[in-house]
């Protein structure tokens, strides 16, 4: 591998902007180590140390990073997105358009996907086998449930490519104006949720509050971030008032038992406090560039890039090993928040790292890419096959991270809009669309070549 990290590097275009592949490593990074402090494991259960300890809750504003990996995703997004456009069939008919759109799809999808799917089915394989023995009670039930829990991330990133190609022209016709659209769309149904009590269209949020972060992607693509110290000012105060004032949380994560939660589904809140990031990142981009411009720190952001996925799927499997070893050693579990537990935290963090190196080590391959053959140009239904295939993996992923694979053999659900989903039922529909995506993707006539990042 080090031979492969150290070409790699010394290929880097100097036009690359190695900023966004930090940030894009760092923001996984930050959500790792975040899970790992949370996670307030006992004897009888796994907890949230900031119900433990509500005065830690602002560390969130800092440490809730998701918004920043969604905003470098739009970035590449769109660079991906217009490379396949420059090199579309001529003439740009409809069938073209939809191998284009085909192309992109399997391109920024087979990432994501490679490395899901083997998650996904060696656990179910796992748990499936766990159950059949009569186990999954204690900690390895909740493993089995909460394990699954961080793919609402891939879900969520699904949506963002599957609509990049109409959002791209929005935006390149609008501008700012696309994004205030989005922004003013998640505005509205706050407003028709907490103060008109309209049922169920908080869930529309998941969309507009992500989309939104997302599309200030496509302006940083362009440059169009000219006032980021702007941005990060309006964001911090637009979010400090809203919770000081509105019916918002402080914690800008889940909490377990609240009525209200910014993340679950997102709310005008979880949008400032995005802008309040994008922002901040903007102003540490100059001397970020400047650091990355040495071979030694570079070279170590790429080989970070080329297994994040991997080590972001793999990262709970690895925390609960370590809390399932120390029950089996009978070592002690302090309680959380204690003197005792605070000294345990180094080492169970130095643990649960080797362990997700040792995962990672066994499942990197997965996250490269498989090149796709040439096909004839233009093929018909392609962009309609593959949207379809990106709908059922979005769905199926979602339903997996809320049902998890506990209970596999009692038939246990969780509701999808509305619809029980079963964790079978998920992965089948995850695999379905992976499959068409795939088939769509073939055959297009368009090279997608590395994905743009």
């Amino acid at each position: 591998m080090g031979s492969s990290v150290r070409e790699l590097a010394g290929a880097t275009p100097a036009t690359r902007d190695r900023y966004v592949d930090l940030l894009r490593v760092a923001s996984l990074g930050a959500v790792v180590l975040g899970h790992w402090l949370m996670a307030a494991v006992t004897p009888d259960g796994v907890g949230n140390l900031l119900a433990v300890v509500p005065a830690l809750q602002p560390l969130t504003w800092l440490l809730q990073v998701m918004p920043v990996f969604f905003f470098v995703g739009g970035f590449s997004h769109a660079l991906s997105c217009r490379s396949l456009l420059r090199k579309r069939p001529e003439p740009a008919s409809g069938a073209a358009a939809d191998s284009v759109y085909s192309a992109f799809l399997r391109a920024r999808l087979q990432r994501l996907l490679r490395p899901t799917m083997v998650f996904v089915l060696v656990w179910g394989a796992a748990a499936l086998l766990v159950q059949l023995l009569g186990g999954g009670g204690g900690l390895t039930g909740v493993t089995l449930r909460m394990v699954t829990q961080p793919l609402w991330f891939i879900g969520i990133y699904l949506a963002m490519v599957a609509f990049t190609p109409p959002l791209l022209k929005l935006h390149e016709r609008y501008g700012w104006g696309a994004f205030a659209g989005l922004a003013g769309a998640a505005v509205a149904v706050d407003v028709l949720r907490f103060a008109a009590g309209v049922p169920y269209v908080e869930f529309l949020n998941f969309a507009f509050v992500w989309l939104a972060v997302h599309q200030l992607g496509f302006l940083r693509a362009d440059g169009r971030i000219r006032r980021p110290a702007l941005l990060a000012g309006a964001g911090l105060v637009t979010a400090g008032a809203l919770v000081a004032f509105g019916p918002y949380p402080l914690s800008m994560v889940g909490m377990p038992g609240e009525k209200v939660s910014n993340m679950a589904p997102p709310t005008l809140a979880l949008l400032a406090h995005g802008l309040w990031l994008v922002g901040a990142v903007e102003l540490l981009r100059a001397p970020a560039a400047r650091l990355l411009e040495r071979p030694r720190v570079w070279r170590t952001v790429v080989a970070a890039n080329g297994v994040a996925m991997t080590a972001f799927l793999w990262h709970l499997t690895a925390m609960f090993g370590v809390y399932g070893a120390m029950l089996a050693l009978d070592v002690e579990l302090p309680a959380p928040a204690s003197a005792a537990w605070w000294a345990q935290v180094p080492l169970r963090i130095a643990f649960a790292a080797a362990l997700t190196a040792g995962l990672v080590a066994a499942f990197r391959a997965f996250e490269r890419p498989a090149s796709a053959p040439p096909g004839a140009a233009g093929a018909t239904g392609a962009g309609p096959l593959a949207a379809l295939g990106a709908t059922l993996c979005l769905l199926g992923v979602l339903g997996l991270s809320m049902v998890g694979f506990g209970g596999l053999l009692d038939g246990r659900t969780a509701l999808l809009i509305a619809i029980p989903v079963s964790a079978p039922a998920a992965v089948a529909m995850t695999l379905g669309g992976w499959l068409l995506v795939e088939r769509a993707g073939r055959g297009t006539g368009v090279r997608a070549g590395r994905p743009a990042r």
